[in-house]
């Protein structure tokens, strides 16, 4: 893993975003409730909606457009609806986010 220093831990409020653009495309960094950092893709599979400007909670984002849930976690659509986001890995280290570019490369390739 190669870790790059993308921002402070107060830089997104709690059950907010905000967006790292990569070579993937623009990814979503979430802070839940609990300050929990998760890092997706900001394209939800639906309608193309930017998650980065839905709801946070609990562990789960949700969709501004047409209200698609989904896992911070995994990825995965919850309840009846079908699709996923990609996940990577995102960690705090002294109060800094650091994200896992190789995994971001790795899914451009």
């Amino acid at each position: 893993m190669s870790w790059i220093d993308i921002g402070t831990l107060s830089d997104i409020p709690l059950r907010g975003s905000r967006i790292v653009k990569s070579p993937a495309g623009c990814i979503a960094i979430f802070r839940t409730s609990e300050s929990e950092v998760f890092a997706t893709s900001n394209t939800c599979p639906h309608k193309k909606g930017p998650l980065s400007e839905g709801i946070v909670h609990d562990r789960k984002v949700t969709c501004p457009l047409h209200n698609w849930v989904f896992s911070l976690e995994t990825g995965e659509a919850q309840g009846a609806d079908e699709g996923q986001i990609e996940t990577y890995p995102v960690k705090v280290e002294d109060g800094r986010l650091l994200l896992d570019i190789d995994a971001v490369v790795a899914k451009v390739a």
